[in-house]
């Protein structure tokens, strides 16, 4: 039973490592052998290291977030503590529950009418019962902190690697950047859970394998191409964030103009016409297609649709954050900008058909950042 095992494990391995799938007619594994340098081709094996590895990341990612990122958090004034809580009403929190979370003209004014509130009244308790489930900004704050740090060191680490030949080094970064990946696969249930969810999900399956496979088959340099394109673009984004939770909107705009035009430049631009047209056509006349080339230049084509899913979106939020800065003051009052959502304040005369000179400047004076961040 033991040899009919062992001989099972065996054709296993060799299916899952055959020549024909992996590499290009008339080439084979011991081809790549490395050559007497030290360094040689890149190897499936390489590959396993990664997991314990992200198992790290993952666990410095909690001292990183616990004694840097929350310690700078305070510093600068942002508070540790939730979000402001509704009053408590029965009636209120089975419709939330139950129905719905966002009640339309017709049922606010029912309920008006059952309890003996104004509409503006039971806005705000929807508003804020809204606020309970989402986390508070010091938790947003901390997360963004760490993707800001990791995606910024990732960058300056691997662009160095863009005119360098196969590497130690090089190994290094691949690796890392799987890793990184990893975690960001399993600890993405438990992190800020945003509209981007499903998306985020597919593109984090879509990296790994690309990574993975692009090791594996020595692509290593289109790898490189790609992981440092996004790089450039994440850590901007990043930083944007942080900057809106700090407050400091003039520079979140800032921040994010930039990262929006480095994203349409990298993703919409480099990346087809560079990247994606050298690995479909120049190297389908150099060495023609074989099974992973499919496979490797079919995740790349999912990865350009995500790109152009993506700058939709920031197109739109950026258009919304245009328009929502022009509104007036009457028709700001009903829209639920998270700046309004995470103040906190009680629904007594105005909290939500009103706003402060400071939040009127927020608002008008800028291009809504408070409102694409949370988008």
């Amino acid at each position: 039973m033991a040899t009919a095992a062992a001989g099972a494990l065996s054709l296993l391995w060799g299916w899952l490592w055959s020549e024909r799938f992996w590499l290009p007619q008339n080439v084979s594994w011991a081809d790549l052998e490395g050559p007497a340098d030290g360094y040689g081709y890149p190897r499936g094996q390489h590959i396993l290291s990664v997991f314990p590895l992200a198992a790290g990341i993952f666990f410095v990612r909690l001292l990183f977030e616990r004694f840097i990122a929350k310690p700078c958090a305070l510093h600068i004034g942002i508070e540790d503590s939730g979000p402001y809580q509704a009053q408590p009403n029965a009636i209120l929190e089975k419709v939330f529950i139950s129905i719905t979370k966002y009640p339309d003209k017709k049922r606010l004014e029912g309920l008006s009418k059952q309890l003996d509130w104004n509409v503006r009244k039971i806005q705000c308790w929807f508003r804020h019962r809204r606020n309970q489930d989402k986390p508070p900004t010091l938790t947003k704050f901390c997360e963004s902190m760490w993707r800001f740090t990791f995606y910024l060191f990732i960058f300056c680490y691997g662009i160095r690697f863009l005119w360098s030949p196969l590497s130690s080094g090089l190994y290094y970064y691949y690796i890392m950047e799987l890793a990184f990946y990893w975690s960001l696969m399993f600890s993405q249930f438990t992190d800020i859970k945003r509209k981007d969810f499903l998306i985020m999900f597919v593109h984090h399956l879509v990296t790994i394998g690309l990574i993975s496979f692009s090791y594996i088959n020595n692509m290593v340099r289109v790898g490189t191409l790609v992981m440092c394109l996004h790089d450039v673009s994440d850590f901007l984004l990043e930083a944007a964030k942080l900057a809106n939770y700090a407050k400091y909107q003039r520079l979140c705009d800032t921040l994010f103009v930039i990262f929006s035009a480095v994203f349409m430049v990298t993703r919409l631009g480099i990346y087809p016409f560079w990247i994606l047209n050298t690995t479909l056509f120049e190297s389908w006349e150099i060495i023609g297609p074989y099974t992973s080339w499919w496979l490797l230049n079919g995740l790349l084509v999912i990865l350009q649709v995500l790109h152009v899913i993506w700058s939709y979106l920031i197109a739109r939020i950026a258009l919304k954050a245009l328009i929502r800065g022009k509104v007036s003051k009457d028709d700001r009052s009903d829209v639920e900008s998270s700046s309004e959502e995470d103040d906190g304040t009680t629904c007594t005369k105005s909290p939500c058909d009103s706003s402060s000179s400071n939040g009127a400047n927020r608002v008008n004076g800028h291009m809504g950042s408070s409102y694409w961040a949370e988008e």
